[in-house]
């Protein structure tokens, strides 16, 4: 008889699994014109950039009750952990709400591996095919380079005006999961990482061309890391 082994979830990857839950019924009522989900939107929006503790506004919107849960088998979070995962679901939500605002299309996608969705795909995105946008480039770099997660937080906001301008989307579950891990013990260098190697592992489409085509980082590998020496990147 075969056993099957249901995998355990990291902490992380319960805060994206969560943030995808709670973003994907917002954004289809949002795209209705339902009044609760445009409310809603609205009341996230205020929260962006700000403590979540400090927002009990939101504690109804931001429902972070399944992360305290338990289920059979599973180690419950501790307080420093649940501390870390509430904050980092209030910091994707809050700016989830404001990169949707007035979007007819859905500002929210889970990325595959053929079609990307992440932070540094969106970026790269943002910039004309075979060259770097200087001035978003180094908006991108301030992110990485942030010390904390309120710094993140208010530097991503800067980013996320700019993909909503041009109706691009972001994993919002991929990004709770790299804020979570971004507040653990050595998780900046790993989230930094995991942003560079998508901004250089983006290769815009060319017509008539089914290849990847160059990018004008000059990266030739996905595990390229962002370039946080900069002297304005802090």
């Amino acid at each position: 008889m075969t056993t099957t082994t249901i995998p355990v979830l990291t902490a992380g990857e319960r805060v994206g699994r969560l943030t995808g839950r709670l973003i994907t019924p917002l954004q289809q009522g949002y795209l209705k014109d339902q009044s609760h989900a445009v409310g809603a939107l609205a009341r996230l929006r205020r929260g962006a950039g700000k403590d979540f503790a400090r927002t009990p506004d939101l504690w109804g919107l931001c429902d972070t009750g399944p992360l305290h849960e338990s289920p059979a088998g599973v180690r419950p979070l501790g307080e420093a952990e649940l501390i870390r995962a509430e904050d980092a679901v209030h910091v994707a939500l809050t700016l989830w709400a404001l990169h949707q605002q007035s979007r007819r299309t859905g500002m929210h996608r889970a990325g595959t591996r053929t079609a990307p969705q992440a932070l540094g795909t969106a970026v790269r995105r943002l910039m004309p095919p075979g060259d770097i946008d200087e001035p978003v480039r180094k908006r991108f770099v301030r992110a990485g380079n942030a010390p904390d997660l309120p710094a993140v937080a208010q530097r991503l906001r800067e980013i996320v005006v700019l993909l909503r301008g041009a109706d691009i989307a972001l994993d919002y579950a991929l990004l709770a999961e790299q804020l979570y891990q971004w507040q653990e013990p050595g998780g900046p260098d790993d989230v930094r990482r995991a942003w560079g190697r998508s901004f250089h592992a983006h290769r815009p489409p060319q017509a008539g061309n089914t290849g990847a085509a160059p990018d004008a980082a000059g990266a030739t590998a996905p595990d390229d890391t962002l370039d946080l020496t900069d002297k304005d990147a802090s």
